[in-house]
C-alpha cells in the first residue's frame, strides 16, 4: 500500500508515516525542482524529475537502473534536505517482509549530493551508499525535422554482410547469441535457454541521426534498440495489444506510440527513428507513432545518465531471438 506525505505552507507542520517533516515553504524546495542525472550505486544510470504543485506539494519520479521510472512512495523535504522513500517487500523464509528504502538529497547548485539508507521494519539498517546526481539542462525547442542536414550515411547492416568485426561488438560475457550471415543480424538464445548479450556498435560517437531498419520479432519477442546506447525504442511483439509505453515503437516507458502500428511475430516491419535536439520521432511500417515529442530522461538499461555525450547504437539481446536487416544510420549535421 502506497502512501504520501502531507506537504502544507510555511509555518504549518507536516507529518509523514515514515518521518517527520519540518515546515516547507517554496522556497526550500526551489533547488531541487529540476530533472537530474544520476549515477547510481555500483555504476548504473538513474533519473530522478522533481515537480511542485501550486500549493507547494512536492512529486518526485524515479528510474533506478532498469526498468521504468516509478513513483516513491514519499518526496518531501526535511531540514533543508529533499527525502525520498519508498516501500520494499522481498520474501524471506516464505514470508513477505517490509524495507524501507530512505533516499536523502542535498543540492549544491547543478549537482546532487545523495544518500540511500535501507532499513528493516525494526529500523536496523542492512544497507547504506553515496552517489550523486547533475542538473539537466532544460530541453531545447522542438526541432524543425524539415530543415535538418544530414551527412555521409553509416551501414550497420547491410546486404551481403557476413561479419559483424568491425561493426559490432558484444556488450558482456554472457551467451553471444548473435550472428550476421547474408544481410541478417540475428541473436538466438531461445535453444539455449540462456539470457544473451547485448549488442553495440563498435563505432561509439553517434549524436543526433535518422536510424532506419528492419525487425522481426519472435514470438513473444521482446529487444530494443538504444539510441546513443541511453534511449531504448522497444521491440517487442505486441500485435493485437492495446498501446503502451513498453509495447512496439514506444520510447519504453516514458513515450506511449500514438497509433498501434505493429505487425505479427515473423513478419518484418520498417522502424524509421529520428533523434534530434532530445527529441525523438517513430515511424512503424509508414505511420507516425511518436512525432517529435520531447525525450525527458535516460531510459532504463542505459549506458550512461549523461544525456550530452556521444555513444553507441544497442541492440537488446538478453531476452528472446529476434533478427534486424537494412541498418542504416544517417547522422545530423549541426
Amino acid at each position: 500500500m502506497r502512501t504520501s506525505s502531507r506537504i502544507v505552507g510555511c509555518g504549518v507542520a507536516a507529518a509523514s508515516l515514515f518521518f517527520a517533516v519540518a515546515p516547507l515553504c517554496a522556497d526550500d524546495a526551489k533547488p531541487y525542482v529540476a530533472r537530474w542525472a544520476l549515477n547510481l550505486p555500483g555504476g548504473g544510470a538513474g533519473w530522478l524529475g522533481v515537480e511542485q504543485g501550486a500549493d507547494g506539494k512536492l512529486s518526485s519520479s524515479l528510474l533506478w537502473g532498469g526498468g521504468s521510472p516509478f513513483t516513491p512512495n514519499t518526496t518531501a523535504m526535511q531540514d533543508g534536505k529533499l527525502v525520498l522513500t519508498r516501500i520494499h517487500k522481498p520474501r524471506r523464509d516464505g514470508q513477505e517482509i517490509i524495507q524501507t528504502e530512505t533516499i536523502t538529497a542535498v543540492a549544491d547548485g547543478d549537482k546532487l549530493s545523495l544518500v540511500t539508507r535501507t532499513t528493516e521494519a525494526d529500523g536496523r539498517e542492512i544497507r547504506r551508499a553515496e552517489f550523486a546526481g547533475k542538473k539537466i539542462p532544460d530541453l531545447p525547442p522542438k526541432p524543425d525535422l524539415t530543415k535538418l542536414k544530414f551527412g555521409t550515411p553509416v551501414k550497420l547492416v547491410d546486404a551481403g554482410m557476413n561479419s559483424m568485426d568491425g561493426v559490432w561488438e558484444a556488450m558482456s560475457n554472457a551467451y553471444n547469441g548473435w550472428t550476421l550471415k547474408d544481410g541478417v543480424l540475428s541473436n538466438r538464445v531461445a535453444e539455449e535457454k540462456k539470457s544473451g548479450t547485448n549488442l553495440r556498435t563498435v563505432a561509439k560517437n553517434f549524436e543526433d541521426f535518422n536510424l532506419k531498419t528492419e525487425v522481426n520479432m519472435s514470438p513473444n519477442g521482446n529487444s530494443g534498440i538504444y539510441l546513443r546506447g541511453i534511449y531504448e525504442i522497444q521491440m517487442l511483439d505486441s500485435h493485437g495489444k492495446p498501446r503502451n509505453n513498453h509495447h512496439m515503437g514506444a520510447l519504453y516507458g516514458r513515450i506511449t506510440p500514438s497509433v498501434a502500428a505493429e505487425k505479427p511475430a515473423g513478419e518484418w516491419q520498417t522502424v524509421d527513428i529520428t533523434l534530434c535536439d532530445r527529441h525523438v520521432t517513430v515511424i512503424l511500417n509508414g505511420q507516425t507513432i511518436i512525432d517529435n515529442q520531447p525525450v525527458m530522461g535516460v531510459t532504463g538499461g542505459a549506458i550512461t545518465p549523461d544525456e550530452f555525450v556521444p555513444g553507441p547504437i544497442y541492440l537488446q539481446g538478453d531476452h528472446t531471438d529476434v533478427c534486424y536487416r537494412n541498418m542504416v544510420l544517417t547522422p545530423i549535421v549541426k
